[in-house]
């Protein structure tokens, strides 16, 4: 599993509360924590939002005092977040690791495909859609593609392992890149298909490992090295790249 399985504290309630700085007016969601003994803010880069943590018999009240003695660091904050990218003809995405530009082409032929333009020109990702349709065109198009491509990853390093996956699911999370159950069930972000292929196949190859070894030990590993040279790199290019990811097609 990727990263290691922590046990959640338990949560006893969620809501939100605003606050206001400057003109701007931000949402909080509010988690009361039986095992917090402060309260904290976390400006999460993936969901874009506002999380404040505080202790279950912590009030309301405290924790909107809290919330506006922070609010300039808020809104520093939010501000600082890259923005988000509408999967719409006309943008930019990455697929495999290579940027394609979104074209609407009706009638040319029917669904999404993909054509090359050059040496000079990022490939296309062709929609033949009406153009309120074309985000979620894509986005289908992409995760049927990150299936395609994760199930053969998984089946040729399963099959070196003598092990097989209960089933394998496609979800779009924004804390873990793959989980393997005990049932050995296997899990993985869509959105790998951004990524080059050699991070994709390292997921592959790291949750399959889990059917073997439901742990991170040094067997573990090894078998992840017989399966993938990439570990290194891969997880190098997921700790300064793989936030980047999760800005896509967040309309």
């Amino acid at each position: 599993m990727l990263p290691p399985r922590k046990i959640a504290p338990r949560v006893s309630g969620i809501t939100t509360l605003e606050v206001s700085h400057a003109g701007e007016t931000y949402r909080i969601a509010i988690r009361r924590i039986a095992s917090a003994r402060r309260f904290t803010l976390r400006v999460r880069a993936a969901t874009q939002d506002v999380v404040l943590t505080m202790p279950s018999r912590g009030s309301l009240g405290e924790a909107k005092v809290f919330a506006n003695r922070h609010a300039a660091w808020i809104g520093a904050k939010l501000r600082l977040l890259p923005e988000k990218i509408p999967l719409s003809a006309g943008g930019l995405v990455p697929l495999r690791g290579t940027v394609h530009l979104i074209t609407h082409c009706q009638a040319r032929r029917r669904g999404v495909w993909l054509e090359e333009q050059g040496p000079t020109s990022p490939p296309l990702i062709c929609v033949n859609a009406e153009a309120p349709f074309v985000p979620r065109r894509v986005r289908d198009f992409l995760v049927k593609e990150a299936l395609r491509d994760i199930k053969t990853a998984v089946e040729s390093h399963t099959q070196r392992l003598g092990a097989v996956p209960s089933r394998i699911t496609l979800r779009d999370t924004t804390s873990r890149w793959g989980s393997c159950s005990s049932s050995g069930a296997l899990s993985f972000s869509w959105r790998l298909i951004m990524a080059p292929h050699f991070v994709l196949d390292y997921l592959a190859a790291h949750e399959s490992a889990h059917l073997v070894h439901m742990n991170h030990s040094a067997a573990f590993w090894a078998a992840v090295d017989r399966l993938t040279p990439d570990t290194g790199r891969a997880e190098a290019w997921l700790k300064a790249h793989g936030s980047s990811l999760l800005r896509f097609g967040q309309e």
